[in-house]
Parts: structure tokens; C-alpha cells; sequence
């Protein structure tokens, strides 16, 4: 785990990267988030003040969009679809039992550290829907039984 001076050392190299950018915070969020796997809270006053902002303001752009997380994700990562198109082909059922067979809610990591689930809305895979993203992996026509053969391919 990085301390605080590592991780305001790393974050100071990433703001000045983005120096003289218009609009940097989404570039500087993304690039934080790569450098620690999330996105930690001794970085936002760091970031507020390098760019004239609030921290209110810095976490509300970072709690906004979904990709960006306020802790680090397990080791592999389930996405689930929750467009309409996905929604009428079954996917709350789906996600429901997901949810169940993990025991944990979106955006949670399983206690071992292994699963994360979190929510996407389009996968662009509407024709085989519902869909799914492990680890960057998309697989479309996923039912209960495929949501269990995914989580038993990462457990």
C-alpha cells in the first residue's frame, strides 16, 4: 500500500503532464486511476487545487462517471449489462443471480478480493443480448448458467 507521499508524488507528476490542457480532469482522473487501480482520496484536494477547483467538485466528476473508483477493484472485473436492450432480453434476472451467486451488490468486490461486479450501460453487443465484460472480455447471450461459467472461469 502506498503512503501519502507517494502517492501526492505520483499524482503531482500526473497534474503536470496535464498542464496547459483544456478541460484536464478527465485525462488526470484516468491516469491516476491507471497509476493506482483507483482513484484515492488523498489525490481529489490535491487535484482541486492544482486546477482551481473544489474537492466537491473534483469528487463529483469522479462519482459521476462509473468507470472511475474510489477503491481497488478485485483481481477481475464483471460487467453486466443494463441497457434496455439487455433488460428486455432478461438481463435483471441475470443480474439478480449474479448478485446472489457473488453476495455482493454493484460496485462491490467479492470478500476474497477476486470478483468485482459493476453495472455498464451498453456493451454494444444489443443483438446477443444480454451481455456481459469480464476483464475486458465482452460474451453476449449470457443467461444464468453462462454468469455461472464466467464466475467459475475467475473464482
Amino acid at each position: 500500500m502506498l503512503d501519502e507521499a507517494a502517492i501526492s508524488a505520483r499524482v503531482a507528476e500526473i497534474v503536470t503532464a496535464h498542464q496547459g490542457m483544456e478541460g484536464p480532469l478527465l485525462p488526470i482522473l484516468h491516469e491516476v486511476q491507471a497509476a493506482f487501480g483507483h482513484v484515492p482520496q488523498a489525490a481529489l484536494p490535491q487535484i482541486a487545487e492544482a486546477l482551481c477547483m473544489t474537492r466537491a467538485e473534483v469528487h463529483g466528476v469522479m462519482t459521476f462517471y462509473h468507470d472511475f473508483r474510489a477503491a481497488p477493484a478485485g483481481k477481475h472485473v464483471l460487467k453486466l449489462c443494463r441497457a434496455e436492450a439487455c433488460q428486455s432480453m432478461g438481463a435483471d434476472r441475470v443480474a439478480a443471480h449474479a448478485q446472489a451467486s457473488l453476495g455482493v451488490d454493484w460496485h462491490e468486490t467479492t470478500p476474497d478480493g477476486r470478483v468485482t461486479l459493476e453495472p455498464v450501460f451498453c456493451l454494444g453487443l444489443c443483438a446477443c443480448a444480454p451481455a456481459a465484460m469480464v476483464d475486458g472480455r465482452v460474451v453476449g447471450r449470457v443467461d444464468e448458467a453462462r454468469v455461472d461459467a464466467l464466475i467459475a472461469e475467475v473464482r
